[in-house]
């Protein structure tokens, strides 16, 4: 355990300047699905011995820094469309697929007991429900004790596919937060305290009492975090589990001819957890064998690392899937 704790905190330190060995794959991105990467590329090393060093700093940053050509591969959780990819010539193809959940520090208040309508995350993170015994939350939470305290939101301070999955939850949830704020990777909070990354959002939950933020779910297991009850797009409440973020995923639809941009927030289902988002890879379309290297990569975690997304809480893709982005990798990596 020490030696596998030792290698994962190299790989998340190593400088995404370092030069670049023949063994070694540089990448840089999202912190949605940094801690499945780390266990990903210690098994790999250990299998292999061959390194991934992933820096966690954004899917902003990571975009940026594939952009420039200063990793192998960049992450994001924003797809790319088409025209953005040919802009920065990149290929584009999903990892795995993890969800976002509205997490709380409340006292008295359990895991799974604090229902929240989708319009009650939006107002909350406008600033417009400012207490937590406001009468919209009290509505629907009949026996829990809702304490006289003002709401702390807490959101992303840097560029973030995981803000732009969370606020196109809420575009699609409340029709005044549209208007006012949009979707992106960054928008203009009404309210609240920034933290960098899903660590540094995960950190200031845990450490300010009565407040509120959005992180994905593996952090919120690491963390022994509460999350909130929401609701599905036809409005049936649904909490953050396993089984309901995989009936959102399966509506997942994909296509090669797209490089697979998709957004999966609010799918159709009775049991759709209705903030499901899968996380990129980005490659350089001129990135010839070290392109090959960065897939090898992806094809061992296939092979391999199931067990590991679904134990730290995330959805392997499907089987035909793989097949798919195997296609897309044999038409595409020369």
């Amino acid at each position: 355990m020490l030696k596998k704790l030792a290698l994962v905190a190299l790989i998340a330190s190593a400088s995404i300047s370092s030069v670049f060995a023949e063994d070694k794959i540089n990448g840089a991105g999202a912190t949605f699905p940094a801690p499945l990467y780390y266990d990903w590329a210690f098994n790999y090393k250990k299998d292999t011995n061959n390194l991934v060093n992933y820096q966690s700093i954004g899917s902003g940053g990571g975009i940026k820094q594939i952009a420039k050509r200063t990793v192998n591969f960049g992450a994001s959780d924003e797809a790319l469309d088409t025209l953005e990819l040919a802009k920065d010539n990149l290929y584009q193809f999903p990892a795995a697929i993890g969800s976002i959940v509205v997490a709380f520090n409340v006292a008295g208040i359990a895991d799974e007991k604090l229902k929240l309508t989708n319009e009650n995350v939006a107002d909350i993170f406008s600033g417009k429900i400012t207490t937590w015994n406001d009468p919209a939350i009290v509505a629907n939470n009949q026996g829990l004790t809702l304490p006289n305290q003002k709401i702390t939101v807490v959101h992303r301070s840097d560029g973030s596919g995981t803000t732009f999955n969370f606020t196109y939850y809420l575009s699609q949830s409340s029709k005044a937060w549209k208007e006012k704020f949009g979707t992106g990777k960054a928008v203009d909070w009404a309210t609240g305290i920034g933290g960098k990354g899903n660590e540094g959002v995960t950190n200031l939950i845990k450490q300010t009492p009565f407040s509120i933020g959005y992180i994905e779910h593996a952090y919120k297991e690491k963390n022994n975090l509460s999350a909130a009850v929401l609701q599905t797009a036809s409005g049936k409440w649904v909490a953050a589990k396993e089984e309901n973020f995989k009936a959102a995923a399966k509506y997942a639809t994909w296509t090669k001819e797209k490089h697979f941009h998709s957004v999966l927030a609010l799918q159709q289902g009775d049991n759709s957890y209705p903030i499901v988002a899968a996380t990129f890879i980005l490659l350089p379309r001129e990135g010839g064998e070290m392109n090959k290297k960065v897939i090898a990569f992806y094809d061992y975690a296939f092979k391999n690392g199931d067990e590991t997304a679904k134990k730290l809480g995330y959805i392997p893709l499907p089987e035909d899937t793989k097949k798919m982005i195997r296609e897309y990798w044999a038409a595409n990596i020369k």
